[in-house]
């Protein structure tokens, strides 16, 4: 099974009382090695749902999900946990970053887990600084950042482990449209370099910088259809 992201039948209820609201409703999906996929729909579609069993922070209440070959619908949150340290890079549009720890050391906090050496750990951390265009700022706390530079650390943490899969919720959210820009061209950078992207947006521009959109609406896949072409800024 070449596709990292294999959905069969994912369905995702939550019950109030004796009621029955169903979020999920049957999705199924297969998203390749290498893809650069665009998750989009209304407030209430399911989306946000959807990215949380993508990253292994929900579970769904039926059907199958293998993420890179491993059976992760039915695991225990142990198991999960451990999957996503492995597997999954998140970018978060608050960034997530820890106030107190220069940018270097929030970028290698995922590999503490890991039980890298500090000294492999800093290295490493560096080194994804510079795919980011971020080196020069290493020591810099996160109040001495800009938005759009804090948010290059935060996909820099996401990429240090070496992830299988990054995972990007509205990560423009708060940046103004240039910075935006510049930040969809690292991802486009990322996803040349052989990674999988799955970015949810509601923003239409920046959900065109993929190169594969799917539309869901009332639980259920709408659409989903190629880009023409990724947009790349001159």
């Amino acid at each position: 099974m070449d596709a990292i992201i294999h959905l069969d039948n994912i369905r995702k209820s939550y019950f109030m009382g004796r009621q029955e609201l169903q979020v999920l409703k049957n999705i199924s999906l297969n998203i390749q090695r290498n893809e650069y996929v665009a998750l989009m729909g209304p407030s209430g579609s399911g989306k946000s749902t959807l990215m949380n069993i993508l990253g292994c922070l929900d579970t769904p209440t039926g059907g199958d999900y293998y993420l890179n070959g491993h059976q992760v619908s039915k695991m225990l949150d142990n198991d999960l946990a451990e999957i996503r340290n492995k597997e999954i890079g998140f970018v978060f549009q608050q960034f997530n970053l820890l106030p107190r720890l220069s940018a270097v050391e929030n970028v290698a906090l995922p590999l503490i887990y890991s039980g890298v050496s500090k000294k492999q750990r800093m290295e490493m951390a560096m080194s994804v600084l510079e795919q980011v265009d971020l080196a020069d700022r290493s020591h810099h706390r996160p109040n001495e950042l800009s938005g759009g530079q804090c948010q290059r650390v935060a996909i820099a943490r996401a990429l240090v482990n070496n992830p299988s899969l990054v995972l990007a919720d509205e990560p423009t959210g708060n940046l103004d449209s240039k910075t935006s820009y510049e930040i969809m061209n690292i991802f486009g950078r990322i996803q040349q370099a052989g990674n999988t992207i799955v970015l949810v947006t509601h923003e239409e521009d920046i959900a065109h910088y993929a190169k594969r959109i799917v539309r869901l609406r009332d639980g259920v896949i709408e659409t989903d259809k190629r880009t023409s072409e990724a947009t790349t800024l001159a």
